[in-house]
């Protein structure tokens, strides 16, 4: 990996970090050992294994040309045990230890001139349990790519044979189709990029516009919801739509009674969220960084009905899918990822700050195997994943389906959002309601 120059997207968030607006994700895991926990001998154990994944070991450096570009490049000094820390939680003063050390370890930003990552393992759980707490910058990948690099931490997987197949060997094409296919692909790439900027403009709203807008500060706030994937499956069932459907109406119905609790005006309103979407799929030759674009879809927070607000997203998500990952103002990463670094390092900070004007929040979905998953033989409990907070955006939620459970992660402004907790019980409550209304 070493001398791989980073993308236009991949520059431009490291181009936003400050440190109030970190660009790092995070996870908060959790395992249920079968017996006592040594948290030292298991730090040697996750620094043995750190140091054999490449991404871990790489720093961005700075390249002359093109102007404000950057490489990844082998860290001489690395060191993974610099990166692991142990902490032993307490609950002799916070009702939620696990909550409260997460959020103060998340508010922390990474220093850009090492490799970009932090690992904090936490003992002294209820029953026994220790969590693992993960942060990467988006820099380095996106949250697809974040179970890669998080796997090798983990136990081994079971080897399958489609996880080992060869790719089929590139056809030998003449340097003349050679050109000529590049020309094209760069003027397809030029139309779609103009076609995308237009739609961004088109979509961009007026100051002030959102509830859930605030100033940017460095405190942050984490909340913890584990959803029963029967009950979404049940409400899939009754209702239609997919799982990502039920779980996007659950999140607005929870905004809707959290922001009336807050004193905000809810009918006739909706909160825009950016939805991430992956191209790994589509680009499966291509392994690092950040291969992201995404849909814009309008969370109707002012409709009363939960079925109502079901079928809202039920048809705003089906516009998103047909028109397609590759166009519309939620596309806009494709277009950073064609900005000359130097504009994102002269513009980042700025660019950062409109952010409100495309979208209030971010809602996105982590992809985890069905496999079970396990460290040092401690089976996997729950996975809460966290995206980082948009220049002055007040909050942000992630989702990871893993097994029989959907678990949201969410990263508020903790000046902005003290009251986490209220959002966290909205969610439980919007799911129960829809449950309810799903026999």
């Amino acid at each position: 990996m070493a001398g791989t120059q980073l993308s236009g997207l991949d520059v431009a968030f490291l181009s936003m970090e400050g440190d109030s607006t970190p660009m790092h994700m995070g996870a908060v895991v959790t395992f249920r050992p079968r017996g006592q926990v040594e948290p030292h001998r298991l730090a040697a154990l996750l620094a043995e294994r750190a140091w054999k994944i490449p991404k871990l070991r790489q720093v961005a450096m700075p390249s002359l040309f093109p102007p404000g570009s950057a490489t990844w490049a082998e860290d001489p000094e690395f060191d993974p045990q610099e990166h692991i820390h142990v902490h032993r939680a307490s609950g002799l003063y916070e009702p939620d230890p696990l909550a409260a050390y997460a959020s103060r370890w998340i508010a922390q930003p990474l220093d850009t001139r090492k490799p970009l990552w932090d690992l904090h393992l936490v003992t002294g759980l209820h029953d026994g349990r220790f969590a693992l707490l993960l942060k990467l910058h988006h820099a380095l990948t996106d949250g697809a790519g974040a179970f890669a690099v998080a796997a090798g931490l983990l136990d081994r997987l079971p080897v399958t044979s489609r996880s080992v197949a060869t790719p089929a060997a590139a056809p030998i094409r003449s340097t003349l189709d050679t050109v000529l296919g590049t020309i094209g692909a760069t003027l397809s790439q030029a139309g779609e990029a103009a076609t995308i900027a237009s739609s961004v403009l088109r979509a961009t709203r007026p100051y002030p516009i959102s509830p859930i807008t605030a100033p940017s500060a460095k405190d942050r706030s984490l909340g913890f919801v584990r959803l029963d994937m029967g009950d979404v499956r049940q409400i899939r069932k009754a209702h239609g739509g997919t799982a990502n459907d039920v779980i996007l109406a659950v999140l607005a119905g929870a905004l809707r009674e959290w922001l009336v609790n807050r004193g905000h005006r809810a009918d006739g309103r909706s909160l825009r969220a950016l939805i991430p979407v992956s191209l790994r799929g589509r680009q499966a030759a291509q392994t690092g960084g950040n291969k992201l674009s995404g849909y814009l879809c309008e969370l109707p927070i002012g409709v009363d009905d939960p079925i109502e607000r079901l079928r809202v997203v039920q048809h705003a998500m089906a516009r998103n899918k047909a028109a397609g990952p590759s166009r519309g103002a939620g596309a806009f990463p494709l277009l950073a990822d064609r900005v000359p670094p130097a504009l994102h390092r002269l513009t980042g900070r700025m660019t950062g700050q409109a952010a409100p004007l495309l979208f209030d929040t971010v809602v996105t979905n982590v992809p985890l195997p069905s496999l079970k998953l396990s460290l040092d033989g401690a089976p996997l409990d729950e996975v809460y994943p966290f995206v980082p907070l948009a220049p002055r955006q007040a909050l942000g939620m992630a989702v990871a389906v893993y097994r029989d459970s959907a678990h949201i992660g969410l990263q508020a402004n903790g000046t902005a959002v003290p009251d986490i907790g209220s959002l966290q019980d909205a969610v439980a409550k919007s799911t129960a309601v829809l449950y309810q209304l799903s026999h």
